[in-house]
């Protein structure tokens, strides 16, 4: 455990390349503009078709 926990680490330092912080913020706000979308719109094909299936039982029961 301690020699991945080390490997890793190194792998870290030495392999991966970082961001600058003006890139990663400018990622950042991409990705919550397209989560805060991706939301809406779960929730109103949710919405419709709460509403559609309500519909259908009602039509169905009365």
């Amino acid at each position: 455990m301690f020699t991945y926990v080390k490997e890793s680490w190194e792998e870290l330092k030495n392999n991966v390349t970082w961001l600058n912080r003006e890139e990663a913020s400018n990622l950042m706000v991409i990705v919550a503009v397209f989560s805060i979308i991706f939301a809406l719109a779960t929730w109103g094909v949710d919405t419709l078709f709460s509403k559609l299936i309500a519909l259908y039982f009602e039509k169905l029961i009365g």
